[in-house]
């Protein structure tokens, strides 16, 4: 039988990476199955990612007790725990980044949620990070925040592979990308090499929608004749749309003597990635942020269970630049007197949640760990 998402990779040029770790996956070998099996070519990770993974499984205590015994904080025992997951995660996908001369194969790792607003202390730890996990296909998760954007710039200076992430509206990926270049420019200068240095700019799809649709039901209780059609003709449209603007500019950034300059001394492109593409509203498909947004030098994140939905019934085709004049009449039509959406406003609040949606379970996970501390530690 095909595999859809081995498709994507072979015939439309887009990595499906896992937006899920664990040591359960790990330590099983269904990581290292989903990629000889399904295709998956790397995974992310982020502070809800670990919290769901580490709080209440006993598959940690082991290492928990260890790092008791040698009088460790709970900081301290946070980072072992997660650290060698990554490190184990980034030696089951040394294969996949050997074989793709590093374009693939990275394991995301996010820097502290709370750091997002101060660009000095996660330039600090995205370098403690990458000496300490010490793993040449680990890429730094950085927020596409006004203050991350200069870490990232640095981070890509110092060498490092970064995934920006947290990346909403059109132009916080224009700024992101300005970034990278920078970065790369800034290393070139410095004599060094740029052959090595990878970058992904995660770009958010469901949330996107989740937020206009909630807007748009609220307006068509009251909403009649056209007002209502105009409602209803782009909800559940504003993700793809925004998504495939964002690819034109893609485009448009990566081309030119600027960027040649760049590749002539090896550097690759900042692929965009897809990420938050489990559809949250069950009257949608839930492979639409798949099918949707297929496109060569692209990315698609997903977790597990969009992975098996798309393995099932997924329908790939190079969509990405299809309908752009639809696309774009979306975009304008948030504008229109009926319907009266501010998209950078909603691009704002989404960006602040967002944040915030990191640090609430970086915050319980660190609390449920120090309950398990004290706990075995009584033991």
């Amino acid at each position: 039988m095909s595999n859809p998402i081995v498709e994507i990779g072979n015939q439309y040029g887009q990595s499906i990476w896992m937006d899920n770790l664990s040591r359960d996956i790990i330590e099983s070998g269904e990581l290292k199955q989903s990629i000889s099996d399904q295709g998956i070519r790397g995974i992310t990770s982020n502070p809800a990612i670990f919290e769901k993974a580490i709080a209440g499984n006993k598959i940690y205590d082991s290492a928990i007790k260890s790092n008791i015994k040698s009088n460790k904080s709970v900081q301290e025992i946070y980072e072992d725990l997660v650290f060698t997951d990554i490190r184990n995660a980034c030696d089951i996908f040394m294969s996949v980044y050997d074989e793709t001369d590093g374009l693939d194969g990275y394991v995301s790792i996010e820097v502290p949620p709370d750091l997002a607003k101060d660009t000095d202390s996660t330039i600090k730890e995205a370098r403690r990070y990458y000496k300490t996990i010490d793993r040449p296909n680990l890429m730094i998760k950085i927020p596409g925040t006004p203050e991350g954007l200069p870490a990232v710039e640095q981070a890509i200076a110092d060498g490092m592979s970064v995934n920006v992430t947290l990346l909403f509206s059109v132009q916080s990926y224009i700024d992101t990308a300005e970034a990278y270049i920078k970065g790369l420019e800034k290393r070139v200068a410095a004599g060094e090499d740029i052959s090595k240095i990878s970058s992904v700019a995660s770009f958010f799809l469901s949330r996107i929608d989740s937020n206009i649709d909630d807007r748009i039901d609220s307006k068509l209780t009251s909403a009649k004749g056209e007002a209502k059609a105009k409602l209803e003709a782009i909800k559940g449209k504003v993700a793809i749309a925004n998504a495939k603007i964002a690819y034109q500019k893609y485009k448009e950034i990566f081309n030119g003597d600027r960027w040649e300059a760049l590749v002539a001394k090896g550097a690759k492109v900042q692929r965009l990635l897809w990420a938050s593409t489990s559809t949250k509203n069950p009257e949608y498909s839930d492979v639409m942020y798949v099918d949707e947004l297929v496109g060569i030098d692209t990315v698609n994140t997903l977790p597990p269970n969009t992975i098996e939905a798309c393995v099932d019934h997924c329908d790939p085709a190079n969509r990405i630049e299809s309908d752009l004049e639809s696309a774009q009449q979306v975009i304008d039509g948030l504008k229109d007197e009926a319907v009266g959406i501010d998209l950078d406003a909603v691009m704002d609040e989404l960006l602040e949640e967002g944040i915030d949606k990191f640090i609430k379970p970086f915050e319980s996970l660190m609390s449920s760990l120090e309950s398990k501390v004290q706990q075995l530690a009584a033991v």
